[in-house]
């Protein structure tokens, strides 16, 4: 499978899409009608460079995702909210409230980080702590603490699953994976392809918050404090750095087919039967639109073929005057043979589906069809052959004659018209022979009188060679 690099979300009757520095929301209105609103975002990291910091970026991506996550819910909401009546805003009314919805979102986002925090971080803590009187053994009781979290943590999901309204999340969220599944599958995007892909996805965040409790279960169970403050500043202080590499370890699972790492993530790869859910079509058109909103699937699968290109590799063919290491000596070139040239040029056509053929065997074979398609007169009447340098004539290419045309009228015709221009010296004419009536013959042309002295071989082959033709067609038509 390869990566498309885009992620989603599921929001109130939609879908969000983000690819780079652009995200869109895609929402289905109570009319019927999708409405796909885009816009860019620079994430946290993105002017500092700290995006590029391993588990660093991690900590900032989380931070990412809530804010976008939120924003896009509560824009997805305000479609189905009741309608009031439209009273005309002024600038200063309208200014206001958007710095009114800014409020509420990152008050939104903190409280969703502080509930969050209070119930599967430090409410597991404290249950554990219960048992301190009958269980001695400080691993064992962080162990309590990592199954209590990871219990609370399904149960939550579980127990939202069974309302209506996160019903239908869920769907869009099934939606938003079969999308990017489809595409990242290399298929065209159709409501087809789309409905016959997995539900499931290595980079949902649904895997990433599971990866973190169990993380968490390890980082407590070997990071331990006499002092039961510290106990709990360590794991506020921690919950960044689990982040992080839970972070680190999703975005490997996405792009690696490693039997180990498809091993663990299982557990979250299982967990997403609760957190998605088969999708009608309606919901997978949606999820489509917010797909192309951002991302040109048509552009990258046209490509899907084609193999990685090693980034290093890449930077150092293209520094100026930069020479290939793989390039051969002159001397070794010279003594390839055309087959393995040409097996080097199909491979490097291989993903265009394009079989280059042996320069040898593909000249032939035009010289054969252009033979083949050439008509006798033609081919007697082609131009004067260029003269060379040295001042030598090419012969023209010899044909063989039929008693049925003019060609022997011609070819005589031509050559006597050639020898003359060409000739330097002339020479003395030979005697005629006499004539007799039974040596001329009609052709479509005209006359060809055969008592007619045949030239001098040295000063023009051209008229012999004809004309010993010609006596053979005669005598194996007369025989």
């Amino acid at each position: 499978m390869k990566g498309s690099g885009i992620g989603g979300q599921a929001v109130m009757e939609g879908v969000m899409m983000k690819n780079g520095d652009k995200y869109a929301v895609a929402v289905r209105k109570p009319d019927g009608e999708i409405i796909a609103e885009t816009k860019e975002y620079k994430s946290l990291g993105s002017k500092s460079g700290l995006n590029k910091i391993p588990i660093v970026r991690g900590v900032l991506a989380f931070i990412d995702s809530l804010k976008l996550g939120i924003g896009s819910l509560t824009y997805s909401a305000s479609f189905f909210e009741e309608e009031e009546e439209k009273k005309p805003e002024t600038e200063e009314e309208r200014s206001k409230k958007e710095k009114q919805e800014k409020a509420v979102m990152a008050g939104t986002v903190v409280l969703s980080v502080v509930l969050a925090i209070g119930i599967f971080m430090l409410l597991p803590y404290f249950i554990s702590r219960i048992l301190k009187g009958h269980i001695e053994s400080e691993g064992l009781l962080a162990l309590i603490e990592g199954v209590i979290r990871v219990g609370l943590f399904i149960g939550y999901v579980a127990a939202i699953s069974l309302m209506d309204d996160i019903k239908r999340v869920f769907k869009y969220h099934g939606a938003e994976h079969k999308s990017i599944n489809c595409i990242e599958n290399g298929l065209e995007l159709t409501v087809e392809n789309v409905r016959k892909q997995s539900r499931h996805h290595k980079r949902c965040g649904t895997s990433f918050l599971l990866i973190v409790m169990l993380i968490s279960v390890l980082f407590f169970m070997f990071i331990r404090f006499d002092n039961a403050w510290l106990r709990i500043v360590a794991r506020l202080i921690l919950i960044p750095v689990i982040a992080g590499i839970a972070y680190e370890f999703i975005k490997l699972a996405g792009r690696s087919n490693n039997k180990f790492v498809e091993i663990l993530s299982k557990p979250g790869m299982a967990l997403q039967n609760l957190t998605t859910a088969e999708p009608d079509d309606s919901m997978i058109e949606c999820a489509i639109a917010s797909v192309e909103a951002v991302f040109d699937w048509k552009d990258f699968l046209a490509h899907y073929d084609e193999p990685a290109k090693d980034a290093s590799a890449c930077a150092a063919s293209c520094e100026p005057g930069a020479e290939k290491k793989d390039e051969e000596p002159v001397a070794e070139k010279a003594g390839k043979t055309a087959e393995d040239k040409t097996a080097k040029a199909s491979k490097k056509s291989k993903h265009k589906h394009e079989q280059v053929k042996p320069a040898a065997e593909e000249k032939k074979q035009e010289e054969k069809k252009q033979e083949e398609t050439k008509p006798a007169a033609e081919e007697v009447n082609k131009p004067e052959p260029v003269k060379a340098e040295t001042g030598a004539e090419e012969k023209p290419a010899e044909k063989e004659l039929s008693l049925d045309g003019d060609d022997v009228f011609i070819a005589r015709k031509k050559a006597k018209e050639t020898a003359g221009e060409t000739s330097e010296e002339v020479k003395p004419e030979k005697p005629a022979k006499p004539k007799t009536a039974d040596k001329v013959f009609e052709t479509r042309s005209g006359k060809i009188d055969l008592n007619t002295p045949v030239p001098d071989p040295e000063e023009d082959d051209e008229i012999l060679k004809a004309l010993d033709q010609y006596f053979i067609l005669k005598q194996k038509k007369d025989e």
